[in-house]
């Protein structure tokens, strides 16, 4: 009997995986990857509907952006894109997954915000799963987390900063640590001291430094330090992992490795801006279009971050991405206390990461994909259907030309805002292709609108090696 004939071929093109990377074809069938064929292997019997040929390129997995805040409110603030911008923003830059954070508002139930936002995603282009939040004291904590499992959600963010709005204590922090333990799940931390952010901001206001220009000093590194610290011991005294977000120092990563070695299943993540920027941007013009939490720091320190990076310390890159613009950002400028939070980066996370580590040959395509797809598929339940290229894995691919090089420009982008971090950089790594779930959605730098054909993923248990 004759075969059933492809939907997709792509030959000629180098395959990189996070174990592996030669030559091959890949065999596309109904969204996912049916067979990988040594490249001398002919294709013709196949009858593919279409043949990309990529000679002289390399193709990746799509990524996996584990940490996006699409239409967010944060007091008086909300994010200006929804899931059908960020999705397309993310495809264009080559993320075929997104994880969104369900944050509830100070008034509404940790499942009322998971609905709202399953409510929203089905507008997404892409697949996307979501993180539960836990803010405040509830009061039934192993009864939420039940809730958020049966929802198909295993990540629950916790907060231990911003008082009277997401702040969690210890107490809390170890309920949902036991019962995400119970559930196969990993709780995340956004992890700084608030007491000693309270008192930078305090003597920043004292000093006349509370405007943006002077960020960098009120959230200092030592309150991500003690916070660290203090989740770590918690995550030790009750035995469940623990994922921290957007680390920003090399002493918090170093914080974690030490943890890992005493038998703690800990994990690290920092994002493009702690990694590529740094202080220098307080100084300029817009300060305030900088301005996110951590801070970023200065160059120093960002070098000892990057060298984590680069030894393997850190398990992902997640974007952090916050879609404010600059009128956003310009109203509170006066005062970071009161200001919106975050940087664009759903789109940019890719060619940035890519141009500065490996472009620069600072570290291998394959780590790249390890912590760009790979690592945040595990960690999010999604491996192995996302993250990787294998038989059975949806078929969500990058094909990229490693010598293509163009600038940044806000222009150029997808993301529904008015500026971007990188404005101006020359950057190597540009997706020229995306495939998701077998269907074509970028076409040699031509973004086409799938429409709202974006899947919710329920995670799988997660288990940690």
């Amino acid at each position: 009997m004759k075969p059933e004939p492809a939907d997709l071929v792509i030959e000629g093109g180098t395959v990189v995986t996070e174990s592996w990377a030669g030559p091959a074809t890949i065999v596309v069938r109904d969204g996912r990857v049916l067979s990988l064929l040594s490249p001398n292997v002919s294709t013709s019997s196949l009858g593919a509907a279409r043949t990309i040929d990529a000679t002289g390129r390399l193709v990746l997995p799509g990524a996996v952006d584990p940490h996006c805040h699409i239409a967010v409110p944060l007091g008086e603030f909300v994010t200006l894109d929804d899931f059908q911008t960020a999705s397309l923003a993310a495809l264009a830059g080559g993320t075929t997954t997104i994880v969104d954070f369900a944050i509830p508002t100070p008034d509404e139930h940790p499942m009322e915000a998971l609905e709202a936002k399953l409510e929203m995603g089905r507008s997404s282009r892409c697949d996307y799963a979501l993180h539960g939040c836990v803010a405040g004291t509830p009061s039934d904590i192993p009864g939420i987390v039940r809730d958020f499992v049966a929802a198909g959600v295993r990540t629950v963010k916790l907060f231990t900063t911003y008082r009277d709005l997401l702040m969690v204590g210890t107490e809390t922090i170890e309920a949902v640590m036991t019962a995400l333990a119970v559930a196969s799940g990993l709780t995340y931390v956004h992890a700084e001291d608030n007491s000693l952010v309270e008192a930078a901001q305090d003597e920043a206001v004292r000093t006349g430094h509370i405007d943006a220009a002077g960020m960098a000093g009120t959230r200092p590194a030592a309150a991500e330090e003690r916070a660290v610290a203090e989740v770590l011991a918690a995550a030790e005294r009750t035995g469940a992992p623990v994922y921290f977000v957007h680390q920003s120092t090399p002493d918090v990563v170093d914080q974690v490795v030490r943890a890992r070695q005493r038998g703690v299943r800990a994990f690290s993540e920092s994002c493009p801006h702690y990694l590529i920027l740094d202080d220098s941007v307080y100084a300029g013009d817009r300060p305030e279009r900088y301005v996110c939490c951590p801070p970023i720091r200065d160059r120093v320190t960002v070098d000892g971050l990057v060298s984590r990076l680069v030894d393997g310390f850190l398990h992902t890159v997640g974007s952090d991405h916050c879609c404010y613009d600059s009128s956003q950002k310009a109203l509170r400028a006066a005062d970071v206390r009161a200001m919106p939070n975050g940087l664009p980066g759903v789109e940019t996370r890719w060619p940035v990461v890519w141009d500065a580590f490996v472009a620069s040959e600072r570290m291998s395509a394959q780590r790249f994909v390890e912590v760009m797809a790979t690592n945040p598929a595990r960690l999010n339940g999604l491996f192995p259907r996302k993250g990787t290229i294998a038989p059975g894995s949806d078929a969500d691919l990058v094909i990229l030309d490693p010598s293509e090089s163009r600038p940044v420009r806000v222009q150029d982008l997808h993301m529904q805002t008015d500026y971007t971090p990188y404005e101006g950089r020359d950057v190597t790594g540009w997706p020229s292709t995306v495939i998701a779930r077998g269907r074509l959605v970028l076409d040699e730098g031509k973004l086409i609108d799938p429409g709202p054909v974006g899947e919710f993923l329920p995670a799988e248990p997660l288990t940690f090696d």
